[in-house]
């Protein structure tokens, strides 16, 4: 067992592990640069960012800007959200109009417009599960998933009952349509790379 491991089970015995001691010890221990931190219901995930990765991020980060301020778009920016121990750092996240941080400065979910996550290979079964069930029951009006393994983005439209009730899959190269959607835009594809 790791020093970590040590410390979250002590926690978990004393029923204090929560985020904030999950996201202090992390800050506390040697993450190598360029990967990205998460706690998916209480398990710890780190994965490096890949130049594929990072370029489909800065892609759709580029076009949101065109409706969106610099001050309401995140990427990679600890969001807590429904659901044990879920402490996202999305690849990108659009925030409404005059959100405000909660007391303790940190962004609420329930000011999240759209989640855009560009899957990685060790962790992609988080973005198209757990993490899908979380935006979903906090009821982010728009998932995006791109997946340049596939060659493809799934967008999922209409949370209800902690689902989504829209799946829409298009290929690389193809608009996404999000004129229909809070985000009001349609955003190209021609652009995002493929693994």
């Amino acid at each position: 067992m790791t020093v970590l491991e040590d410390r979250i089970a002590m926690a978990e015995d004393s029923g204090e592990l929560t985020l904030d001691a999950m996201f202090e010890w992390l800050e506390k221990m040697p993450v190598p640069e360029g990967y990205k931190v998460e706690i998916v219901g209480g398990n710890i995930f780190m994965s490096p960012q890949r130049r594929t990765h990072w370029q489909i991020i800065a892609d759709i980060y580029d076009q949101l800007r065109s409706l969106y301020p610099r001050q309401r778009l995140m990427s990679d920016v600890r969001i807590d959200f429904p659901g044990h121990l879920n402490g996202f750092a999305a690849d990108v996240a659009a925030l409404a109009e005059g959100f405000e941080p909660d007391e303790k400065g940190r962004l609420r979910y329930q000011d999240v417009e759209f989640i855009a996550e560009v899957i990685s290979k060790d962790t992609a079964r988080n973005d198209y599960e757990p993490k899908m069930a979380a935006y979903a029951l906090a009821e982010v009006p728009v998932y995006l998933i791109a997946d340049p393994y596939q060659g493809r983005c799934h967008l999922y439209t209409r949370p209800k009952n902690g689902e989504y009730t829209t799946e829409t899959k298009v290929d690389f190269g193809d608009d996404v349509d999000l004129t229909d959607t809070v985000v009001g835009l349609v955003l190209r594809t021609d652009e995002f790379p493929r693994d």
